[in-house]
């Protein structure tokens, strides 16, 4: 029996938070309750590295799965695995949580105990987020994880911290009642389908949906983690939460909480729902773009550090939503890869601000300057930390923004050129926040003493600053065991493509290969013809790809023209129009059937003559209107004379 690693990554935080029930919370155990949590995150991310050693970064499939039976009666399993998506978010997950717990060792004095209980719950849900395969586990832990951080916004944070944390709560469960009902939906269709009901994430993929299902259902899901990203315009609620929580808050919050959306993105909407995904791409493409214009115009004006980060977040999310709509390879793997950079690159900003507000106790720009003199260390991993966030090559921000921009171009290029900007804009606030926090002269005087990094803080920046590094200069040890994985969720999404997302109106078409007009029977699931389904049984062995056949009779037409209407017609030779009498059969003529016996053996492929006279008729042209005009040789209008005229009065009175 296999080690269930994936199980003791969820376990092992909640043990450590038993434990720390059974200490005593008071100033001389302070120190040991920080060292219990910190060990304990440690152990975590340990593991994580070891997940990664033993992954198989050549397959697309789940490892290390474990699958046991929790409410059988609804087809309720506990069943996860990791595949290359989820293995680099769970290493994620494991190093910012005891760098969230170091950076809050001389901030948090209240409640200790509570607060290292409420990380690592956190950590135990964000990871049982990212290793479910079953859709009903999945939305147990993504709720579990709102609780703990909406007592650390609303218990640790600062003078707005009880609005931020319930406004922060009500956006995200209203995105998450809307998903649970559609979750609901899918295990009632899956019953209606199969017989049995079912969470099972690799069932759904498999399971029938119709067009218009899809699209309801789509916007659930889309709609929770749209909130959840935060997406333009669902991002009202992040500003303040970020702005409120305390910074291991913070940096939870931005470096993994926000990638819950993307993440569900990825792995749920669009190839569970993948002919709803492709028609709402380009919008969600266009509301990305948005949001990348809008975050950095608004970051730009800001006078607080933090809410400057925090919209940089809508900013830089934006990117990884606009790969994610483009649908490609590139756009994919690239918005994967981002998910990381930020939260390394933000994490990492929201860190030094906390060091700097842990100072001066305030976050205001205007409030610094000059700083490169007095903690050039901590200007210096700021400095990198800001590059990075900016996407300077040879760091990790470029590979992300450089395939995310790549894969957009391939899908609009107007997307991409939009988006484009945000990367300047991203730089210019930046940087202009960086010039007015550390150069310049030293103009207030608290300023001065401000001492430099300590050995704490050493420990949580060099970690962060050689993950920016590594990321940037060797990409592909990131890359290579995302790529398998991007391209089996791409395989799903693409449906909309091919014939199932097309076709997927009942359950009886899941095996019907054709990719044209869908069949509308079960009759025809084997029907190979592309072009227009036939409309009865019968019709299954037709080889023609014309104008199906409307008769049993007509099964060996081998004609690809007008079916014949009758089965004397059956050897008709003829493409042309179809002869209307039996005495039609051997005219060789391919032009305006005749239409009465006397016209068979008329040679003219012009006007049919209209009397039995005209049929000696060598004519070809204008038919003569009177017999007088028989052996008339013009082949234009015919002359005016009296008789004439008479006639063609006579035909024009009714």
């Amino acid at each position: 029996m296999t080690f269930p690693i994936l199980t003791s990554l969820i376990v092992l935080p909640i043990v450590g938070a038993v434990l720390l029930f059974a200490i005593k919370e008071d100033d001389a155990h302070a120190a040991t309750i920080r060292n219990v949590a910190l060990i304990v995150s440690a152990l975590v991310f340990a593991e994580t590295l070891l997940l990664w050693s033993r992954f198989n970064a050549a397959t697309a499939d789940f490892q290390f799965v474990e699958r046991h039976a929790w409410i059988p009666a609804f087809g309720i399993s506990y069943f996860v695995g990791v595949d290359g998506i989820s293995l680099f978010l769970l290493v994620l997950t494991g190093l910012l949580t005891p760098l969230a717990l170091l950076s809050s060792w001389e901030s948090v004095h209240k409640r200790l105990k509570v607060f290292c209980i409420f990380v690592l719950l956190l950590e135990s849900a964000m990871i049982g987020v990212f290793v479910s395969l079953d859709l009903f586990l999945f939305y147990v832990f993504w709720d579990a994880m709102l609780v703990p951080m909406y007592f650390l916004i609303g218990i640790w944070g600062y003078d707005r911290r009880v609005y931020a944390a319930v406004k922060f709560i009500l956006y995200t469960m209203a995105g998450s009642v809307l998903m649970l009902l559609a979750i609901l939906g899918l295990a009632y269709m899956h019953n209606t389908a199969n017989g049995a009901y079912s969470f099972d994430l690799l069932r759904m993929y498999a399971l029938p949906i119709p067009e218009r299902v899809q699209f309801w259902f789509f916007l659930a899901f889309a709609l929770a983690f749209a909130i959840k990203v935060p997406l333009f315009p669902f991002h009202t609620w992040l500003p303040d939460a970020h702005v409120e929580a305390p910074t291991a808050g913070s940096v939870i919050l931005a470096g993994v909480l926000l990638k819950m959306g993307t993440y569900g993105l990825v792995r749920f909407a669009f190839p569970l729902f993948p002919a709803a995904a492709a028609t709402f791409a380009p919008w969600l493409a266009l509301l990305a773009v948005v949001g990348i214009i809008y975050g950095a115009l608004v970051a730009m004006v800001q006078p607080d550090m933090k809410k400057l980060v925090a919209y940089s977040s809508v900013s830089h999310l934006g990117f990884v939503v606009l790969g994610i709509a483009a649908m490609n390879t590139q756009g994919m793997q690239g918005a994967v890869y981002q998910m990381l950079n930020h939260g390394v690159s933000t994490g990492g900003l929201f860190l030094i601000v906390g060091m700097l507000s842990d100072r001066r106790h305030t976050r205001l720009i205007a409030e610094y300057g000059g700083l490169k003199r007095v903690v050039p260390h901590l200007v210096s991993a700021f400095l990198l930390v800001t590059l990075s966030s900016i996407g300077l090559p040879g760091l990790n921000g470029f590979v992300g923004e450089f395939l995310i921009l790549l894969g957009a171009f391939r899908a609009d290029p107007r997307m991409a050129a939009f988006a484009a900007t945000g990367v300047i804009l991203s730089a210019t606030y930046m940087l202009w926040m960086f010039q007015r926090v550390n150069y310049g002269e030293v103009t207030n005087e608290a300023n001065a003493s401000m001492p430099d990094l300590s050995r704490r803080e050493w420990t949580i920046l060099v970690p962060v600053v050689a993950v920016a590094v590594l990321m940037g200069v060797l990409p592909n040890i990131f890359l290579r065991p995302i790529e398998p994985s991007v391209d089996r969720m791409l395989a799903l999404t693409q449906r909309s493509a091919s014939f199932r997302a097309q076709a997927a109106r009942s359950p009886e078409r899941l095996a019907l290969p054709n990719r044209g007009v869908a069949a509308r029977s079960p009759e025809r699931l084997a029907l190979p013809n592309r072009g227009v389904a036939a409309r009865s049984p019968e019709r299954l062995a037709l080889p023609n790809r014309g104008v199906a056949a409307r008769s049993p009779e007509r099964l060996a037409l081998p004609n690809r023209g007008v079916a014949a209407r009758s089965p004397e017609r059956l050897a008709l030779p003829n493409r042309g129009v179809a002869a209307r009498s039996p005495e039609r059969l051997a005219l060789p003529n391919r032009g305006v059937a005749a239409r009465s016996p006397e016209r068979l053996a008329l040679p003219n492929r012009g006007v049919a003559a209209r009397s039995p006279e005209r049929l000696a008729l060598p004519n070809r042209g204008v038919a003569a209107r009177s017999p007088e005009r028989l052996a008339l040789p013009v082949r234009g209008p015919a002359p005016h004379s009296p008789g004439s005229a008479r006639l063609s009065a006579e035909r024009r009175v009714p």
